[in-house]
């Protein structure tokens, strides 16, 4: 008998930017992905201020879900989905994100988008923002550093949920916010590169920027949260965090004394914010460290209080270590890399493999703020090879997945209030961080490639199966 709930919400998840494709389609407007080149695991993607010709932007057709939806609802329906996690393009609705009316053919299409869901028995759950900020915002505001982005915000948020109110339930307010507090988040999360014209990993960082356009960032998802409270109480409004898992490197009290530092920062930071409703702590430690100094209104932080989620969501894919000795083995990661753990296997992208460490964070999480936990992203991204029969046999996708749900399962055994998992990629899609193909997460392979080529037809791997198998179990059966 499964220790899940009856209602678990098994799916999957995908971000709109990476999948839809129809990038000036039906008057949607340009953002900051469309700007992205496409790169690889060895050559970084370029962000460039024009759109140059004869140039891949692999974000302009990705996999073309604008005009395969229908035929990629109806698969996960297949395998059995309770859920879907998706996101609302921002330019679709509004097209530099500063129009006072948005565009009518942007609402349609998700209307369309989530009839179909209902129509398949699927609750769609609804990323606001998931690293696609208009790319007129970019450039008249540096993106969230401009505290007029939470006016805009506000009037998409007013927009999407007067539009969808019968249709979605669900909704998280910004994807992986911790973002922010990396170099790498400026680009993908708080849109302050304008200007920037270079490669994602050579960012020169502006902490300064970064924070303040998080705080704006805060700001604006507690409106949201307090506007979608008051006028939408059918809503169930979460936050979105990329946990990055890291344990001390050795028990040398600086090793263990960094870790809790990196944690905070990484982790808790923002999390602290949007679930208990205050600025933690140890936020001021965190400022004099990056030479930050937070410009609030009157008002702000009255706010944050009143704006507090829901639930809490996060994405896990790895963990890492933190050592004091800087000569320590690294490794990569998904947003922050860290000290290599000799007990852990990696991926083909050399990100550790932790199945063990979902638990541990599952349970860290529920102890810290006691509120419904759902792990909205989660996979392996692999060259996944077909076969001469055009079979795809992904069994160490399989593998991982399994070890992972074993492990949620380990901690709702713990005690965790766990409503749900949907794995990343569950159709592939384009990479974030890469701008390649190549990294396949998917239940669902489709025939499109790091040079623009394929068909764009969609085939089952083998964990399409499996998946299906463990839905229809509510995870007892995971062989």
């Amino acid at each position: 008998m499964s220790v899940l709930r009856k209602d678990f919400l098994w799916g999957g998840a995908v971000a709109a930017n990476q999948l839809e494709g129809a990038w000036d389609v039906d008057g949607k407007g340009e953002s900051v992905p469309d700007h992205c080149t496409t790169g690889s695991a060895k050559t970084p993607k370029r962000v460039t201020a024009t759109i140059e010709p004869g140039t891949l932007y692999p974000s302009h057709e990705a996999i073309d879900f604008y005009h395969h939806y229908e035929e990629d609802i109806a698969l996960f329906a297949e395998m059995g989905f309770k859920v879907f996690r998706t996101s609302i393009n921002w330019t679709r609705i509004f097209p530099t994100g500063m129009e006072s009316e948005p565009n009518e053919a942007g609402l349609a299409f998700y209307d369309r988008v989530f009839d179909c869901c209902k129509k398949h028995g699927i609750e769609p759950l609804v990323t606001i923002s998931h690293y696609e900020l208009p790319y007129a915002l970019v450039e008249k505001y540096n993106g969230w550093e401009g505290r007029e982005l939470i006016g805009y915000y506000m009037n998409y948020c007013k927009a999407i949920f007067e539009r969808y109110q019968d249709k979605v339930k669900y909704w998280l307010t910004f994807n992986e916010i911790n973002a922010g507090t990396m170099a790498f988040g400026a680009l993908l999360s708080t849109g302050t590169v304008k200007g920037f014209t270079g490669y994602t990993n050579e960012i020169p960082d502006k902490p300064q920027e970064r924070f303040q356009a998080l705080h704006h960032q805060f700001v604006a998802s507690a409106m949201a949260v307090k506007y979608a409270h008051e006028h939408y109480p059918q809503f169930k409004m979460g936050n979105m965090d990329c946990f990055i898992t890291s344990y001390p490197m050795t028990c040398n009290p600086d090793d263990i004394l960094l870790n809790q530092a990196k944690m905070r920062e990484m982790n808790w930071y923002c999390s602290d914010v949007q679930v208990r409703g205050e600025y933690p702590a140890f936020s001021k430690s965190i400022w004099k460290k990056h030479g930050v100094t937070l410009k609030m209104e009157p008002g702000d932080l009255e706010l944050l209080k009143e704006g507090t989620v829901d639930f809490y969501t996060f994405s896990y894919y790895m963990s890492n270590c933190v050592s004091a000795d800087m000569s320590k083995e690294t490794t990569a990661g998904n947003l922050a890399g860290g000290a290599k753990n000799p007990y852990l296997a990696t991926s083909d992208w050399g990100w550790q493999i932790d199945p063990k460490g979902l638990r541990w964070t599952l349970n860290e999480i529920y102890d810290r703020y006691r509120i419904p936990l759902m792990v909205v992203e989660n996979g392996l991204g692999a060259y996944d090879k077909k076969e001469a029969d055009g079979s795809i046999n992904d069994d160490y996708r399989i593998d991982y997945l399994r070890a992972h749900i074993e492990q949620m399962i380990g901690a709702v055994e713990d005690g965790v209030d766990l409503m749900g998992y949907t794995p990343w990629g569950c159709i592939d899609l384009v990479s974030a961080s890469t701008g390649e193909m190549a990294k396949r997460y998917g239940f669902i392979y489709v025939e499109k490639y790091d040079d623009g080529s394929g068909d764009l037809s969609r085939k089952k791997k083998k964990s399409f199966d499996w998946y299906k198998k463990v839905i229809a179990s509510n995870g007892d059966d995971l062989a």
